[in-house]
């Protein structure tokens, strides 16, 4: 257990590593003024191509309820055209509306000054960006083997 006696440089470097990870997601989801933090995830897979409302629970890591939930109100607000699949009635696949486009571009570009003004704080923020680009390609592994495995 953590007292007031721990001393924060006791920790690991990857212990500072994740707690500043979870410190950057705060600051990013102060950046948010359009979207939760949800919406603006699934906003970006079904731009990235994963349309089908069934494979987004999984590669969100929420379930399907909350899938369903956020679906709806990005529904409910403009964002997202439901369509069935051919041959198929109980799926759904989802499409991004004009509406939906200009959300995830604001929320893009209000991610990324968010971002642009914690990099400028680095040493060498040129590094920093080269680190977040691996994490990002890391994750992305990490999801294309989780999916090749059922979505585990």
């Amino acid at each position: 257990m953590v007292g007031p006696d721990t001393n924060i440089e006791d920790t690991t470097s990857l212990t500072r590593g994740a707690r500043a990870l979870v410190r950057v997601t705060r600051k990013l989801e102060h950046a948010l003024s359009e979207l939760t933090l949800p919406q603006y995830r699934l906003l970006v897979m079904v731009a990235s191509g994963d349309q089908r409302a069934s494979k987004l629970a999984g590669r969100l890591a929420l379930s399907k309820p909350t899938v369903t939930a956020v679906v709806e109100g990005l529904v409910e607000r403009g964002f997202l055209a439901r369509s069935v699949v051919s041959g198929d009635r109980r799926a759904v696949q989802l499409s991004l509306t004009d509406a939906g486009r200009a959300a995830l571009a604001s929320t893009d570009a209000a991610m990324e000054a968010c971002l642009t003004g914690v990099l400028a704080r680095c040493g060498d923020p040129a590094l920093a960006e080269a680190g977040l680009l691996q994490l990002a390609g890391a994750l992305d592994r990490i999801v294309a083997e989780q999916m090749a495995d059922g979505g585990k």
